[in-house]
């Protein structure tokens, strides 16, 4: 696991290095979209993820990737790296400072190493199952608030109109059961925060494997109470993720469910 950890801090290293390149050159304003008009890719994006295609071929030879931009094999046998080249695309777009590159090593697609690297803060979040996360080499522990009503929530959008105004239905009534709401805009980071403590926890429907995979190992090796999607019979549908400190996990997940949050 250790090592694993080690080359997933080198390889998010050197492409956030890239990521922060690109940024500044006109190349990153090349702006495609996917699945709705809100929904971009950049010519970062994409070298980025070629970048850590490459990188991993030379350190960990023969060992498959799934990436958010090309794609790879959809079997989750045996071990596999999972990548984010981006994650936070928007916010890397209008050259707002929260986005990341996210690496994992999976194993039958459970997260065992990983790393989150903020290109334009130098921020390195790692964890290797069990062996605790960190950030910049300072292990990590969540918060240990027990109340609901005093704690600060994260959350993020789905691209398409409809189901945003489901979520934004959902957090109108969240609103009222919590100190405040975060929405930062980049899943892995948002996860690492509740791992840090800057979150007391985080949740978000519509995320795919490369937005969750390093972020919620960071958390869970810092003691957050982590639900994955595909998960079931908690109320909270399979598309559902949620990041909490463990002393209002049940809470937040209870006040979601009352309020809608598996039709979102």
């Amino acid at each position: 696991m250790t090592s694993l950890r080690a080359v997933a801090v080198q390889v998010a290293r050197d492409a956030a290095a890239l990521a922060a390149g690109v940024r500044a050159d006109a190349v990153s304003r090349e702006v495609d979209t996917k699945s709705s008009e809100t929904d971009v890719v950049t010519a970062g994006d994409r070298a980025v993820e070629r970048l850590v295609r490459d990188r991993l071929a030379e350190l960990r030879p023969g060992e498959p990737v799934l990436g958010e931009e090309e794609g790879g094999e959809g079997v989750l046998d045996g071990l596999r790296w999972v990548v984010d080249p981006i994650d936070g695309t928007v916010n890397y777009l209008y050259g707002h400072p929260f986005y990341a590159v996210s690496l994992a090593a999976q194993v039958d697609g459970h997260s065992v190493a990983g790393a989150v690297v903020e290109p334009v803060s130098g921020r390195v979040w790692s964890a290797a199952e069990g062996h605790g996360a960190t950030l910049d080499g300072t292990p990590l522990q969540v918060n240990t608030t027990t109340r609901l009503e005093v704690s600060l929530i994260g959350t993020g959008f789905a691209y398409r109109v409809e189901r945003r105004r489901e979520q934004a239905a959902v957090l109108a009534r969240l609103l009222g059961d919590v100190r405040d709401v975060r929405r930062a805009g980049a899943g892995s980071l948002d996860l690492c925060a509740v791992a840090a403590g800057w979150l007391d926890a985080y949740y978000e429907s519509g995320l795919s494997r490369w937005d969750w995979a390093a972020g919620a190992l960071v958390a869970a090796e810092a003691g957050a109470v982590v639900r994955l999607p595909g998960s079931d019979g908690d109320g909270l549908g399979t598309d559902t993720t949620l990041c909490a400190s463990p002393g209002i996990a049940e809470s937040l997940r209870a006040a979601l469910v009352e309020y809608g949050a598996a039709t979102m």
